[in-house]
């Protein structure tokens, strides 16, 4: 046995207001997931140029700079704006200010698309 005496509510099932933490009223008020936004870009380039360059349909080719390109490998496109190859095939291809230089435009009859510069022999 103690002896003295104890000073409280025994009975008290709920902590004192001032007990209350900020994480767990923070935790109330926050997703509870922190979720990062996506926003698709090309590494190297200001997004008003990516944008334009995600979509080579839309793009003119320079009035001088075409060359043509044989294609080395056999390339799969990964979504609609690039170009998808085959090996030995001969192409047309330029490049766009401010774009990726690792990326060319590629053009074959009427479809264009960017296309992986180790993919290509650069010829003319």
């Amino acid at each position: 046995r103690f002896s003295g005496t104890f000073v409280g509510n025994a009975e008290s099932t709920s902590p004192p207001p001032a007990a209350t933490s900020p994480p767990a009223v923070a935790a109330a008020t926050l997703p509870a997931v922190p979720t990062i936004p996506v926003v698709p870009t090309i590494v190297g380039v200001p997004n008003t140029v990516a944008e334009s360059v995600l979509n080579p349909n839309e793009v003119k080719p320079p009035a001088s700079g075409t060359r043509k390109a044989r294609v080395l490998y056999d390339y799969e496109a990964a979504d609609s704006s690039e170009l998808a190859l085959l090996a030995d095939e001969m192409i047309t291809v330029y490049s766009l200010p401010g774009m990726d230089p690792d990326w060319l435009i590629g053009e074959r009859g009427n479809q264009k698309g960017k296309v992986p510069v180790t993919y290509l022999e650069l010829l003319s």
